[in-house]
């Protein structure tokens, strides 16, 4: 799916000076160095994360944050960006990576040149310094301890994402492989959409049209719970085909509060952004001796359910205020 390049400035700002004969000396300010945070795919997902770099930023306002979501979500559109933020000189970049496995020339390019963080999907075999985001392994068995609970007798299960390129995909793939096995839940196919919102509502139909027998389908990206959501209301199969889900879209959480999605594992991207920002900042001001030995920062994740729903809704109304 296509999208034009989107650019969000989390801050900074340009001074402009106008010199003429009778004009003060101007006294330039030094260049602020910049920071990026380069995600995968348009989603309300990245809003939160926004937030938490726009915090980063209003405590370190001589730094430059930027946000940059790709005009396609593919690795070719994320090579392209870090090459134009090398040219740029850029002085550290977070990123969650679509396709490791083939980005790794690239990734390790940046970090030669620059500080690399990973956020959300790691890359562990290139040269990033710090992972910053969830345990996905463990985040898959905490959906399949969920997919048990919401169909305790067993039966069909179909999973939902972008890519299975990605690492983060394939951990919670893992992990929810993990937490069924031996088990009476049967996981019948894993359908992928290329990050194509379009195509991710389509798998969904075709699943619950072809599948008479489907007792659950589980999105595991932030933008698939939704499609699903719509997809089995629609077909009028809510009740019968239980939801299990990943992330805090809002479709998502409404659908957990009306019963239809059983529960969702939500992350905490507000805490990517803004963890990403200050550990960025601290490598380039020369501080490394925080980075653990493990290079993983693992922020944890909550499970979201009709009991607790209400009072997650109104915190993340207030983080997508900006409050």
């Amino acid at each position: 799916m296509k999208r034009r390049d989107f650019h969000i400035l989390a801050g900074g700002s340009l001074a402009f000076g106008l010199a003429g004969p009778l004009a003060a000396p101007v006294v330039r300010a030094q260049a602020k160095r910049s920071l990026a945070f380069v995600v995968n795919v348009s989603a309300d997902f990245w809003t939160i994360a926004r937030r938490g770099i726009e915090k980063a930023n209003r405590e370190h306002p001589e730094f430059e944050m930027e946000m940059i979501i790709p005009g396609q979500a593919s690795a070719a559109e994320q090579r392209r960006i870090l090459d134009e933020l090398l040219a740029r000189k850029v002085s550290g970049v977070a990123i969650s990576a679509i396709n490791p496995a083939s980005q790794t020339d690239v990734l390790n390019r940046v970090a030669e040149q620059s500080v690399l963080f990973t956020t959300d999907s790691d890359a562990p075999a290139s040269k990033r310094m710090l992972y910053i985001g969830t345990d996905n392994v463990a985040a898959g068995r905490a959906a399949g301890e969920q997919m048990k609970k919401a169909m305790p007798e067993g039966g069909r299960a179909m999973l939902f994402v972008g890519t299975m390129d990605a690492d983060n995909a394939r951990e919670r793939v893992q992990g929810i492989r993990e937490s069924l096995q031996g088990g009476k839940i049967e996981i019948i196919d894993v359908r992928t959409d290329e990050s194509d919102f379009a195509r991710a509502r389509r798998n969904a139909e075709d699943a619950l049209s072809r599948e008479s027998n489907l007792g659950m389908m589980v999105g595991l990206w932030a933008y698939n719970t939704p499609q699903i959501y719509q997809a089995v209301r629609e077909a009028g199969r809510q009740g019968k085909v239980k939801i299990v889900g990943f992330d805090e879209d809002a479709l998502t959480l409404r659908g957990v509060a009306d019963g239809t999605i059983h529960s969702t594992v939500v992350q905490q991207p507000y805490e990517f952004g803004y963890r990403s920002m200050k550990g960025l900042i601290r490598v380039v001001n020369g501080d490394r001796g925080w980075i653990p030995a493990s290079k993983q920062d693992i922020v944890e994740t909550k499970v979201i359910d009709r009991t607790n729903v209400g009072e997650f809704q109104s915190y993340m109304r207030g983080l997508l205020r900006g409050s």
